[in-house]
């Protein structure tokens, strides 16, 4: 059975950030799915930091894609770490998370929603993160990312809304994986109750996708396709 039977037959995915553990796993579990698969990543060329890279890449596109899963984002590495108080934060990494968990996305999405189908089913699709929740947080820290996935979840929030008007068949989605295995997680998996394997993470959140329907559009939902509140 397929794993998106709610889109036409040999749909097009495009999956920015190919290469990381959960966008690898839906690109290939996708593609066993008989789903023609376009990978973006750093090695294909294109740079999240890098507007001319994304448009290019759009462009080069032969055929529009029915689905776009955007799986990057970035919590420590080169720099930056989480912050746990107020007086850690800097210029540096809050400019270096909204740049790849935000702004980077958000182009994408200029460059995807204006050339994907329009009379089925299409989806947008961008990891966020439930600390990525205003009301949810009850336990402070991680203010880099917190903020810029808040700033993701708002983007899509205030896309969904426009794309309603334009396209009211397409669904813009933000999504919880919860916590997977993977480079982004590793040092913070100590005592996580529940860590999921790339591929786990992968085929839920594509039943979550297939799940959705126009009236979700905007939303932050979970891995469990549960909505979580801004």
């Amino acid at each position: 059975m397929s794993l998106l039977p709610s889109f036409q037959p040999k749909l097009h995915a495009l999956v920015v950030g190919a290469t990381g553990g959960i966008g690898a796993a839906v690109a290939t579990l996708l593609e066993q799915d008989g789903a023609h698969v376009t990978r973006w990543s750093r090695s294909s060329g294109v740079e999240l930091t890098d507007p001319a890279s994304i448009t290019r890449a759009a462009a080069s596109l032969t055929t529009p894609p029915d689905l776009v899963f955007i799986a990057t984002g970035v919590l420590h590495g080169g720099g930056l770490a989480p912050e746990k108080a107020t007086a850690q934060l800097s210029a540096e990494a809050l400019a270096a998370a909204f740049a790849i968990n935000a702004i980077g996305p958000a182009l994408v999405a200029r460059a995807v929603l204006p050339i994907m189908p329009k009379g089925r089913k299409t989806v947008l699709a961008a990891l966020s993160a439930r600390v990525g929740s205003i009301s949810d947080n009850r336990l402070g820290g991680w203010h880099s990312y917190r903020a810029s996935k808040a700033a993701l979840n708002q983007l899509l929030r205030t896309m969904a809304i426009e794309q309603a008007r334009r396209n009211p068949d397409q669904i813009l989605l933000a999504l919880h994986p919860g916590t997977a295995d993977s480079g982004l997680s590793k040092p913070f998996q100590k005592g996580v109750p529940t860590l999921f394997s790339p591929e786990t993470s992968a085929r839920h959140l594509l039943r979550v996708i297939d799940a959705a329907t126009p009236a979700q559009s905007g939303q932050l939902i979970d891995w469990a396709g549960d909505v979580i509140p801004f």
